[in-house]
This record gives C-alpha cells, structure tokens and sequence, in this order.
C-alpha cells in the first residue's frame, strides 16, 4: 500500500499507545460490523398495496439462512468486551464508583439523544415529503427498538462493582450462576410446565441472559480466565448450542422471525448464552493472534478507536439505515407488483 492510505495508517499507527490492547478494539470493531450487517442481511421490509412499507424477515421464506445468524449475531463479542473495558477503566479510576458510573452513562447516553434528536427532526419532513404514515411508523420502530440493547448496556454496567467482586471470588465460574437462572426459566416457559406458566416469565431471562457475557468480560479482565478457561467455554458452549438445537429443538435463528411462536432472542434463550460462551472462548483463544494481525498499520487503522464513545457507532448506524428502503415505493416495486420484498 502505497501513496495517502499508507500515510494515514502511519500516522494512526504513530499515535497508538504502546500498551493498547489492540485485540480488544479489533473484537469489538468486529462486534460493531457484525450487528448492522445482519440487520440489512436478515431484516426486511414488504410494501402493502397502499405503497407504505412493513417490517419482515427473510428468515419467514428461506429458513436455511438462520446459520448466518450464529456467525452475525456477536451481541455476546460485545458484552464480553464491554466487561473487560468496563473492570479496566473501573481499576484506574481514583474517585468513588458512583463518579465512575456517572461517567461511563454520559458517555453511553449521548449518541442516544442525538439519535432521537435526529429523528425527531426527520419525521415531519419525511411527513411533508409524502411518505407514507405506516412507513414512518415502520422507520421509528427499526431506530428506536434497537436502542432496548442501551438501556440494558446501562443496567450491566452498573452492576460492574458486583461483578469485580464476584469474578475475583469465583474467577469465571461467576457467570455460571446466569447461565442456571437462564435455563430455568427455559425449562419452565418451554418444558411440561409451560402452559401453567405466566407470559412475563420469560422477562426474567433478560438481565441474566445479558449480563452473563459481561460477567466473563470482567472476570477475562481480572486475569481470571486464561486458556484453559477458553477451551472450556468454546467446547462447551459449542456442546450445549448443539444439544440445543438438535436434542430440545431451538429455534434455528439467533434473530426473531415473525410469526415464529418462540424466539431466542427477546429476551435471550439459553441458546443465545451457549453461543456467547463458545464465541467467548474463541476470543480468549485468539487474542494473541488477534493481537498480531492488528499489529499491521493497514489492519489497524480501520480497527482503531475514533474519538467519542463505542455506542455512538452504533447510533449512527441507527440513523442510516432506513433511507434507502424510503426511496423505494417512489421509484416503483422493483419485484413488478404492488407487493414484495424490498
């Protein structure tokens, strides 16, 4: 590589610190990718004959494309992660840990409002420029309904004195007790017992099936989890996915399907655990490998963290990614009718 590409990886390469984790921002940028890219590849939308846009999922026609969403649904990655982040910075702040976790949801809590200003600002426009009223109510809930990922982001976090405390008495096993709450409310929502259950039981699963991934992150970051531990969580992990899926029937996709009467993914199933522990232990397992790869400026200056924090990424995404389909019923059904995919 040559000419101003390979001036700007110079300098970036320049202005990295030297104890930069660079496996750590290359898991993450990974995590970042994978999330947009299986909403535009697993998301869809239909046009009625009124011309207004509906939300769908190819996954309703084509079910074989549920394996792509083992490989893109890396919300595990980015707990993970963020648990290592999170005992890191929390290790070299000098101030109480209330001051500490201020800090951390205002920088979490920025790029939110700034998506929510920018839609807020957009919809009467999109209004005025004769979008469809069904259309707009489609885009605000593909942009806001992601945002659940940052409330819940705020609540892990919040607990990460407890999960500091937790992995340096029990290293990674920490996270073992999320994992048996997450199983036993499968085993009561899906097992002989389901139809005397309550249809809020499977809410229960939400902060444990979160925060398990975060807990491995903080106990990773404790130096509590080394290779043996990563073999552990990548074998058994990729046991339990399969017992799972072939033993006890599990839906197939990480992503909701409509019209699917199960789902693994709100709130996570114990399927959406086992993944995260197998991709987990993979993470551990690679890292250095990681690490060297990144080590290359040419690798390293798309992975490189900007200025600002991690979420605003992702609220960026948010923003982008409705327009396009928006353009659609003015230019016609690409399919030749008035319904169909877009």
């Amino acid at each position: 590589m040559s000419g101003p590409l390979a001036r700007l990886s110079a300098a970036i390469e320049a202005r990295t610190p030297a104890h930069r984790d660079r496996a750590l921002d290359g898991l993450r940028a990974l995590a970042l990718l994978a999330v947009p890219t299986g909403h535009w590849l697993l998301g869809g939308l239909t046009r009625d004959g009124g011309g207004a846009l509906h939300n769908a999922s190819p996954l309703t026609a084509f079910g074989g494309l549920a394996p792509a969403s083992w490989i893109l649904q890396m919300l595990g990655i980015f707990f993970l992660v963020g648990g290592y982040a999170s005992v890191l910075s929390y290790r070299r702040h000098r101030g109480s840990a209330g001051a500490w976790l201020k800090g951390r949801l205002a920088r979490l809590g920025r790029p939110v409002l700034g998506v929510t200003a920018v839609w807020a600002a957009l919809l009467p426009v999109l209004y005025a420029a004769g979008v469809p009223g069904t259309t707009l109510r489609t885009a605000s809930t593909l942009v806001i309904q992601p945002l659940w990922f940052v409330g819940v982001y705020a609540v892990v976090t919040a607990l990460t004195p407890y999960c500091v405390r937790a992995a340096r008495r029990l290293g990674g096993w920490a996270a073992a007790p999320l994992l048996g709450a997450v199983a036993v409310v499968d085993f009561l929502r899906y097992g002989p017992y389901a139809d005397a259950m309550p249809s809020w039981l499977s809410v229960l699963n939400v902060l444990p099936g979160w925060l398990f991934a975060y807990q491995l992150g903080v106990s990773w970051g404790e130096k509590r989890i080394g290779r043996r531990g990563g073999w552990l969580l990548a074998v058994g992990g990729a046991a339990l996915f399969a017992v799972l899926l072939l033993v006890f029937y599990y839906p197939a996709s990480m992503v909701g399907v409509p019209g699917e009467a199960r789902t693994n993914s709100h709130p996570p199933s114990l399927l959406v655990l086992a993944l995260a522990a197998a991709q987990s232990g993979a993470a551990v397992l690679l890292r250095e490998r990681i690490a060297k790869l990144l080590r290359r400026p040419a690798l390293w200056a798309p992975v490189a963290p900007r200025p600002g924090p991690r979420s605003s990424a992702g609220c960026r995404w948010l923003v982008a990614q409705f327009p396009a389909p928006l353009k659609m019923p003015l230019r016609g059904n690409p399919l030749g009718g008035p319904k169909g995919r877009i």
